[in-house]
């Protein structure tokens, strides 16, 4: 392995689903490992049992492959410094865990929690930092390992200088300095025998050759008890950079009462993983020339991690959608059908079964239809349009529309026209306006919005020399909600009128 090699990893832990702003970390990760022709690695962190689950392991892979990331290291991959899931990995910590009693750097604690939790109590009244007061650090080891013995549960805590400073450099804050007065010492291993995440996460990035830890500020906190771990155990500390959190547009934390927080929902709305990619790059950092429709690519080629910024990054679902209009457009007519179809098939309006028919006019009506909408979920909305007739749903002016003087003329006019050509097209529908126009007198509004209710069933929606190709062309192919012709249509308004 190159010694000099940059190295980063991101260890999420299995307890839910993959939310953006982890799904953010994650991606910083990967364009800080690509730029450099790094490592990125995949760990798993797994020490909480009663929360983590199988399942949102494998679910988090899936959503993050989704977004268009990969890894050299991890769990569904292997790698020369696993296993990658700290599960796995007990005896590792274990065999640490004894050097550090050895050596002296740390001591079985046997405070219960109600003496730390009065502890606790009497420092808040004295209006002081909560911080453990060390009552077992002189205990002899040899005392403390007959009182395990006889079965009393104790944790291990590191023992730290307890005063002074410790400082690093963040390479997204800058110089950051800690007061060891309030770090106290901290739990390695808990009664219960599980490692501690701030002891477990020291180990495993040392062991796995960690150069670079790029996550959120929300672990900002820890660093000074890790920096205290990996000096205990004689380790290298890595560099450390403490990414902004993602917050709601009211700058409150990002939640599910702001709208999809989860990478899987973004992808079940029909947000391209492409715009996703994309808009979670700009989340705290922005492109030197100011384009921001970016690819893949282009992103490794100009993000600077030393330019992302401290302040919060807003989480804007109207930029997103934005993004997501401008990278729709850059697919082909065919991958645009083929992302429309899974949520025009869940509305019910395409078969499971695709022909060759299906697919060309899928194609020809996502091409007329994509553009007034944000998501390809919201396609749905726009197909109802074509699919959804029904004369009985119609509100009170185009109601009105069809019963006027010049509706039940334009209407009759129409149905005579279409009755004389075996299949409409807008060109010929164009002609019949001129013809109907003579015949009845009427004109302007009065002409045209008796056909659009008479055609659509509406009194707006996509302009008729769009809809007019979807409704005939698709009329003569099998969908699971029948598609009526314009003469169908026709028909159905004629019986309308004459009730």
């Amino acid at each position: 392995m190159n010694e000099d090699q940059v190295r980063v990893r991101f260890a999420p832990s299995p307890t839910g689903l993959l939310h953006v702003g982890n799904a953010r970390t994650a991606l910083f990760n990967w364009l800080f490992a690509r730029q450099r022709q790094g490592v990125l690695v995949l760990r798993v962190e797994d020490t909480d049992v009663e929360r983590s689950a199988p399942e949102y392991a494998q679910k988090l892979i899936e959503d993050l492959r989704w977004l268009g990331l990969d890894w050299e290291e991890g769990p569904d991959v292997g790698g020369a410094f696993g296993p990658y899931q700290q599960s796995a990995r007990l005896e590792t910590y274990a065999s640490h865990t004894q050097t550090l009693l050895e050596g002296g750097q740390a001591y079985h604690c046997f405070c219960t929690p109600e003496e730390l939790d009065q502890e606790r109590q009497r420092a808040l009244a004295a209006g002081k930092t909560p911080v453990y007061s060390g009552r077992c650090r002189s205990l002899p080891r040899d005392a403390a390992q007959e009182r395990i013995a006889s079965g009393e549960a104790a944790c291990v805590r590191l023992r730290t200088p307890g005063q002074g400073e410790l400082g690093f450099n963040d390479l997204v804050r800058g110089a950051v300095t800690f007061d060891l007065a309030v770090v106290g010492d901290p739990v390695l291993v808990r009664s219960s025998g599980l490692p501690a995440y701030n002891y477990v996460v020291v180990i495993d990035d040392v062991l796995m050759r960690i150069t670079h830890v790029i996550r959120g500020e929300d672990h900002l906190a820890n660093t000074v008890r890790q920096i205290l771990t990996y000096q205990a155990l004689d380790y290298p500390v890595p560099q450390f950079a403490h990414l902004s959190m993602v917050m709601g547009e009211d700058n409150s934390r990002l939640s599910k009462r702001h709208g999809a927080t989860a990478v899987h929902q973004f992808a079940q709305d029909g947000v391209l993983a492409s715009a996703l990619f994309n808009y979670l790059a700009l989340l705290g950092w922005a492109p030197p020339d100011g384009n921001e429709v970016l690819e893949q690519s282009e992103l490794v080629r100009l993000f600077d991690l030393k330019k992302v910024s401290r302040s919060a990054a807003i989480f804007d679902y109207g930029k997103l959608h934005w993004l997501n209009r401008q990278h729709i457009k850059r697919l082909s007519g065919r991958a645009q059908a083929e992302e429309a179809l899974p949520h025009l098939q869940e509305a019910g309006y395409l078969p499971r079964e695709m022909t060759d028919a299906h697919w060309s006019w899928l194609e020809g009506a996502v091409a007329a239809l994509i553009e007034r909408v944000d998501t390809f979920a919201d396609l749905k909305d726009s197909f109802a349009q074509v699919f959804d007739f029904s004369l009985e749903e119609l509100g009170e002016e185009e109601r009105s529309d069809l019963r006027s003087e010049c509706g039940g003329k334009v209407i009759r006019s129409f149905a005579g026209l279409l009755a004389g050509i075996e299949q409409l097209d807008y060109a010929a529908f164009a002609e019949m306006t001129k013809t109907i126009k003579e015949e009845t007198g009427c004109k302007g509004r009065d002409l045209f919005h008796p056909l659009r209710v008479a055609l659509t069933a509406r009194g707006s929606g996509l302009d008729l020399d769009k809809f007019i190709p979807l409704v005939e062309s698709g009329a003569g192919l099998d969908f699971p909600i029948p598609l009526k012709s314009c003469s169908e249509r026709c028909e159905a308004v004629m019986a309308y009128l004459d009730k």
